[in-house]
């Protein structure tokens, strides 16, 4: 039996850091021995500020780094951000200011160590620290994601592959969001994180990760030692299938998904979770995939008004699929893999993903033409 722990809680310092060291001892925190390398991972997608709901709230890492700390513990803060330096990031969430007086090191991840993988791929590039720590305490975000649906216990671990390798793992994979759900599954059990807490205090629904999401109030906390079950856990707080979520598909593919998953503590229900509009990429015969492409199915557009030409969406994308043309930014609709990269880095919520109008007139005719069949 695999337990899940839920907690309703706020940010409040005091509240939070004991609803955290109660879920910590519940999960085995004792095994956090002294002098252990612990590595607390939360999400730090880019420099947000607490309300946006983009990162890991700072309550919640200061509480889950003073809990290895009294556990006498090395303690290390570290994620590979897609977009804006370690320290602005630390700044604007507040987490710099959280930690300060802590002895705990706050650093992003430089080095990788490769790993073997599972077939179609021979190999996996992971942090070094993330390698060697000898106890991680994942922190993700609950939050809403355009292309994987949403991002959770298992894809927070994405974060340990450093820098522009994140990148180059979405042209991999391509179109193939099952492929790329894959490579998360197999990044979260090459770490084995022993510790999985994630803050659903402040949550993204909409268009997540990055800005384009809106935040919303969840008042939970849910822990367990593993992040297939709490990520399962959520799937049925929003009222969400499983298998929609295609990590979960890949972990059971790979022998991962718990059998039996036991919530200790109670759920709010939320019927109305605003989901990301997660679209296929292509479909009918593949002479007219291009057209498709470029014209009926979902794709990040821009918001112009909203947009500062900053750079970060091209710099990041992994298809070379932007341009900048004197003061627009152009996207190349046939390279474009639809991973929505640039969705995640735009640090002023320019870029949403969208169904271009072709697509909405062909799909307002296929349920106007379904209504009227059923009807009959």
């Amino acid at each position: 039996m695999t337990k899940v722990l839920a907690r309703f809680s706020s940010y409040d310092d005091v509240r939070v850091r004991s609803t955290v060291f109660e879920i910590m001892d519940l999960m085995g925190g004792e095994r956090i021995g002294s002098g252990m390398k612990v590595l607390v991972k939360p999400n730090l997608l880019a420099p947000a500020y607490p309300e946006n709901a983009v990162l890991t709230h700072p309550a919640i890492v200061k509480a889950a780094v003073e809990y290895a700390l009294d556990r006498g513990a090395k303690v290390q803060v570290s994620d590979s951000p897609a977009t804006g330096s370690f320290e602005r990031i630390l700044r604007t969430s507040g987490i710099g200011q959280a930690l300060r007086g802590l002895p705990v090191t706050c650093l992003p991840f430089e080095k990788s160590v490769r790993l073997p993988a599972s077939p179609p791929f021979t190999q996996l590039e992971l942090a070094q620290d993330a390698i060697e720590a000898d106890v991680i305490i994942n922190l993700p975000k609950m939050k809403t994601h355009s292309q994987m649906l949403l991002t959770l216990g298992v894809k927070n671990l994405f974060g340990c592959v450093v820098g522009l390798r994140k990148p180059e793992w979405h042209m991999k994979t391509g179109v193939d969001r099952h492929a790329f759900a894959r490579v998360l599954v197999q990044v979260y059990a090459a770490l084995k994180p022993s510790f999985n807490i994630l803050d659903g205090v402040l949550a993204m629904e909409g268009q997540g990760p990055g800005r384009g999401g809106t935040p919303r109030e969840v008042g939970v906390i849910l822990g367990s030692t593993d992040a297939v079950a709490l990520d399962v856990t959520v799937c049925g707080m929003v009222t969400l299938a499983p298998e929609k979520l295609l990590t979960n598909v890949a972990a059971h593919e790979l022998g991962l998904m718990p059998q039996d998953i036991q919530v200790e503590g109670t759920l709010p229900e939320l019927t109305d979770y605003q989901m990301p509009q997660v679209g296929s990429v292509v479909f009918g015969p593949e002479i007219f995939h291009g057209i498709v492409r470029r014209h009926f199915v979902q794709r990040p557009e821009i918001e112009e008004s909203a947009c500062k030409l900053c750079g970060e969406c091209w710099k990041f994308c992994p298809a070379h699929a932007l341009e900048r043309q004197k003061e627009k930014i152009r996207f190349d609709y046939d390279r474009c893999i639809r991973c929505y990269c640039c969705l995640e880095v735009c640090p002023y919520g320019a870029i949403s993903a969208l169904e271009p109008p072709a697509g909405r007139a062909l799909s307002k005719t296929i349920r106007a033409v379904f209504r009227t069949f059923a009807g009959r």
